[in-house]
């Protein structure tokens, strides 16, 4: 498998070095595994729009949603050796890679809202944690939102007791791990593609996603109770095969970032009415109850997750985390 993946990089790689006159097609696979009428699915077929456009046909640009090439544990891989140049893997995909420090956002109720958020990755500290992943041979391009996350499951989730002893699905992440352990569940983890059958089966009881990915999975059909928590923020770090982008001529590579910029804005500008309008389209259906914490309820969940912050603080670094509150405001 290895073997074939490298030769499928180097032959990307040789296409892009093909001269000076730059006379062959460049094709960029761009993988991801969710649905294509997410924000992510829509921000993908907005670059392809715009980078084919831009580069007045040079590059092509291949759009693989809902896991088609790759499943999230593999997709990393595959981009390190060339078999996809593009990919936009959710924060947390880094941890297992070694780059702990994006776990930081998988932190509970870490950012109060969506600016403080925004402060964070278009700041220094997002092209900091970028500048990381360029040992891994990945160059980070632009971060993507998806939006705040809601626990579901078949049971109503009011309070932390409600948890207790629930396989909740989790994407690989020690701090997603920690965070349902200490809401007294059991963090299973599961690859994205799997979960409506995981959840239809009962091999899980419950998960959390933004609504816009619980709606185009379909996990409103197996989910009886979902809370409006939005405990957690999943957003996508689009990311490149560094070889494979520095081998680009400079005025396409030019391009591309002009295209990536605005497909970026698109993405980002649509992902709160993409969620809204998937929450309206899931209470439509009546299959889900859905409910919204009260002040109470929700100073109790953030009182038992705020341990998680002071456990994982050696993991994702502790001045890392420091810097965060100072630019979000949220208190230690």
């Amino acid at each position: 498998m290895k073997r074939l993946l490298a030769t499928a990089a180097a032959l990307a790689v040789a296409a892009v070095l093909a001269g000076p006159a730059f006379a062959q097609e460049v094709v960029i696979k761009f993988s991801h595994v969710v649905a294509p009428n997410t924000p992510k699915g829509k921000g993908a077929d907005k670059f392809k729009e715009l980078a084919e456009k831009y580069t007045a046909g040079k590059v092509k640009v291949e759009v693989y949603p809902n896991s088609q090439l790759y499943k999230d544990k593999e997709e990393l891989e595959a981009l390190q050796l060339g078999a996809v140049q593009m990919l936009a893997p959710s924060l947390a995909k880094f941890g297992p890679l070694g780059v702990k420090e994006f776990e930081i956002f998988d932190l509970p109720f870490i950012f109060p809202s969506k600016q403080a958020l925004v402060k964070v990755t278009s700041g220094a500290i997002g092209k900091a944690l970028f500048k990381k992943l360029e040992d891994k041979g990945i160059v980070g391009l632009a971060y993507w939102d998806n939006g705040f996350k809601i626990m579901s499951a078949n049971k109503p989730l009011k309070s932390p007791d409600d948890f207790l002893g629930l396989k909740m699905r989790i994407q690989s992440s020690k701090v997603l791990e920690a965070q349902m352990k200490a809401l007294g569940a059991l963090p299973q983890v599961m690859a994205f593609s799997e979960v409506y059958q995981g959840l239809q089966t009962g091999v899980v009881d419950g998960t959390e996603n933004p609504p816009s990915n619980m709606y185009t999975q379909k996990m409103h059909e197996v989910q009886k109770h979902a809370t409006l928590s939005n405990h957690g923020y999943l957003g996508y770090a689009v990311i490149v095969n560094k070889k494979f982008w520095d081998g680009l001529p400079a005025d396409v590579r030019g391009q591309l970032d002009k295209a990536m910029a605005e497909a970026t804005a698109f993405a980002n500008d649509i992902a709160q009415k993409e969620n809204d309008d998937a929450l309206a389209a899931m209470k439509a259906t009546g299959k889900t109850e859905f409910y919204s914490l009260t002040d109470a309820e929700k100073g109790a969940w953030m009182k038992a997750l705020k341990p998680v912050h002071d456990e994982m603080a050696g993991r994702v670094g502790k001045d890392l985390l420091a810097e965060i509150y100072r630019e979000t405001g949220v208190a230690k």
